[in-house]
């Protein structure tokens, strides 16, 4: 396995070459001992790369691409040649030890499973990825992969987040959460209230209840565990309080004179707060549970968002996830 090594799927997302292409180089630049393979169409991705990169860039042509809008059961059977099969194929063959990709997210994750396949004891991977909290940050699983859930499933999240929150984090005991509709012991559907019981009876959690919406954000638990349904919507409704909130704050601040004069005082404190919401800083989230990793970036990054997602995407890869994640699973047979 070539463990410094990313295979990019630089024909996904909304933006393509002309964005992941120079995020990636300006990483290379600052991580002297990285290596990438871009995957995808060479005539448009070898004009863009800078000569002195050549060493540490190798390019795999892939002649077909998966639309952000294409169904994933079709694509997968008749795009054999696309990028995001080509990138995963380079993990599963060992010339690439991770594969990032902002393209379809439904298409990456059945591909990734079929070619990859799971860690023992792990039904389902699961899109786990950080979001801002009071402290620092926190983990939400899962992101959109499963829409329907069981009660154990939702505990195979909590287990995989718990040793990726040990990992990455330092925490000894990383605190869990369900995310419910109350508070209370009697909300929430079936499906939670079996999954709280299953999850307050395992040792090796640090399970601490329900918690509702409004609290993912005030550092209440490290892991927050739901359905895919329930955290995509999570998500994407977070994101876009983050940008209507600091839209909002720009314009009241051009909208009248001494209000921009004033808030040239305020310039410091208004960026050092707007780094800590910043969705982008954030960007990346791994498909937990896989045998290999499998980084997935917001399709609308840009280039300093795929920088922190190829950034995720070493992280995993310097903790060596996936063992850590079947020792884990073996321990619990």
């Amino acid at each position: 396995m070539v463990t410094n090594t990313v295979a990019i799927d630089a024909m996904s997302g909304d933006f393509g070459p002309r964005v992941i292409i120079p995020s990636t180089l300006q990483y290379l630049q600052g991580n002297p001992g990285t290596r990438v393979v871009f995957v995808g169409k060479t005539d448009a991705i070898e004009p863009l790369i800078n000569r002195r990169f050549a060493h540490r860039v190798d390019v795999v042509h892939a002649s077909e691409i998966i639309g952000m809008d294409e169904v994933p059961s079709q694509a997968l059977r008749h795009k054999k040649d696309s990028s995001i099969h080509v990138a995963v194929d380079l993990v599963k063959n060992g010339l690439a030890s991770a594969c990032l990709s902002a393209g379809n997210t439904g298409a990456l994750m059945g591909v990734s499973k079929i070619k990859l396949r799971t860690i023992d004891g792990v039904d389902r991977p699961a899109i786990c990825g950080a979001v801002p909290s009071l402290e620092s940050h926190s983990y939400l699983l899962d992101m959109g992969a499963n829409v329907d859930c069981s009660a154990e499933h939702l505990l195979q999240f909590a287990i995989m987040a718990s040793v990726m929150a040990r990992a990455l984090d330092g925490k000894v005991s990383p605190t869990v959460a369900l995310l419910n509709n109350g508070e209370e012991d009697t909300k929430g559907n079936h499906q939670v209230k079996e999954a709280s019981e299953l999850l307050a009876a395992k040792e090796c959690l640090n399970y601490i209840g329900f918690i509702e919406g409004h609290r993912i954000f005030e550092a209440v638990a490290d892991i927050i565990v739901c359905d895919g349904f329930v955290g995509n919507i999570a998500l994407k409704a977070s994101e876009g309080v983050a940008t209507y909130i600091m839209d909002k704050i720009r314009k009241e601040i051009k909208s009248d004179p001494v209000t921009r004069l004033l808030s040239w005082f305020a310039i410091p404190e208004f960026r050092r707060v707007s780094s800590k919401v910043d969705p982008r800083r954030l960007n990346g989230a791994v498909l937990l549970g896989l045998k290999g990793v499998v980084v997935k970036s917001h399709g609308h990054a840009d280039q300093l968002a795929f920088g922190y997602a190829l950034e995720y995407a070493y992280r995993m890869l310097s903790v060596d996830i996936v063992s850590q994640l079947d020792q884990e699973f073996q321990s619990l047979v």
